[in-house]
């Protein structure tokens, strides 16, 4: 008997696809080969018609849903959403979940060796946008033998990707679910994303991004970055709740060493558990693509217009006290789709927790989220 809740995709095995044909980034570069790193779930049905392309966040990954061993305790980042009888029910569809180029678990990225010099790409790996990531997704969506995505799905900076996918490739996208996401980052988001930019920049260890020859890491710069950027992730609302002003002990050291609150107790842990598994050129990478990210650009900023091509059915959801990417950022998507007289659905749920609402099973997001992919047909 398996030890997983049945509504669990359960164990899952990571697959690897080289491509040995170049690809060319926006920035003018190219990659001669890469990897991409994925997981399934579900069986893809005799049409080819029920697959779904989970993109994922900044700091997301391959790992989705269910688990990579049998005493493995936290499942995949979305597990909540993905799995038999769950909003992107594994019982009916398809699912690619992959780890982009540019990542640090297992796709080609900064640590990966470069063929033509057999060292870590490190600081010479090209900037990446998410108009790549969407370019190599369906490369590998050729591989897996999918034209079309039943739906293209995700939040944040993933939703920003299903946008893409639906710009980019219109007749091999059916559905786009864009969550907790927007058309382009404000200044204040660009900001934000700078200073955790610097602070890994200018942390001693950094190296010009060549860290890995003197086998350090910038670990002090990656963890203020994850503590920022924690920090707007979470709503006031939450942060209050969950640590007000509480002490970890009745004692004021009147220093500015010590852990005195016990949110500067859980920042600091933040930090150090990211520092430990995310590689800081990476991080840079990835907030470097959110800064890009503009489809309107080159429509002299009219959304509108630059969403003429798509032929998706869209869904948009956000949540009320989203301030990184705000109910308004939304508005200002579906506007721009009913202008350009897209079929589109929207949802404001109200929800306490943040940006980070869209990975947790708040049930009006989880009802609606699922009623919506069980309205999709499966040819």
């Amino acid at each position: 008997m398996s030890r997983f809740p049945a509504d669990s995709v359960g164990l899952v095995t990571p697959q690897r696809q080289t491509f040995s044909e170049p690809l060319q980034l926006a920035c003018g570069r190219a990659l001669p080969s890469y990897e991409l790193v994925y997981e399934t779930y579900g069986a893809l049905n005799a049409a080819r018609s029920n697959a779904v392309l989970v993109c994922h966040a900044l700091s997301g990954h391959h790992h989705a849903a269910g688990f990579h061993t049998e005493d493995e305790r936290k499942p995949g980042w979305w597990d909540a959403c993905i799995g038999p009888g769950k909003a992107i029910d594994t019982n009916r569809f398809f699912v690619v979940s992959l780890n982009n180029i540019g990542g640090c678990h297992g796709s080609t990225g900064p640590s990966s060796l470069n063929p033509e010099t057999g060292k870590p790409y490190g600081a010479s790996f090209p900037v990446i946008t998410v108009e790549d990531w969407v370019n190599s997704q369906a490369q590998l969506a050729d591989v897996l033998g999918i034209d079309c995505w039943a739906a293209v799905v995700g939040g944040s900076l993933g939703g920003m990707q299903a946008l893409q996918w639906s710009i980019r490739y219109p007749e091999r996208v059916r559905n786009c679910v864009a969550i907790a996401t927007a058309p382009k980052l404000s200044a204040q988001n660009i900001a934000f994303n700078e200073v955790a930019r610097q602070a890994i920049i200018t942390d001693p260890d950094f190296h010009n991004g060549d860290y890995a020859a003197f086998g350090v890491i910038p670990k002090r710069g990656l963890m203020l970055a994850r503590m920022v950027g924690h920090i707007t992730y979470l709503s006031d609302d939450s942060m209050g709740e969950k640590f007000g002003r509480e002490l970890r002990s009745d004692v004021l050291n009147y220093d500015f060493t010590s852990v005195e609150f016990q949110v500067e107790s859980y920042l600091r842990y933040q930090g150090q558990e990211f520092s430990e598994r995310f590689d800081a050129n990476t991080y840079l990478l990835m907030t470097k693509a959110l800064d890009y990210f503009d489809p309107a650009g080159a429509h002299g900023g009219n959304l509108a217009a630059s969403l003429a091509p798509v032929q998706a059915r869209c869904m948009v959801m956000s949540f009320t006290t989203d301030w990184r990417f705000s109910p308004a950022r939304s508005r200002e998507l579906v506007d721009a789709l009913l202008a350009a007289g897209k079929q589109v659905s929207y949802l404001e749920i109200e929800a306490a927790q943040g940006h980070d609402a869209f990975l947790l099973p708040i049930p009006r997001y989880i009802e609606a989220f699922q009623a919506y992919m069980n309205r999709i047909e499966v040819l």
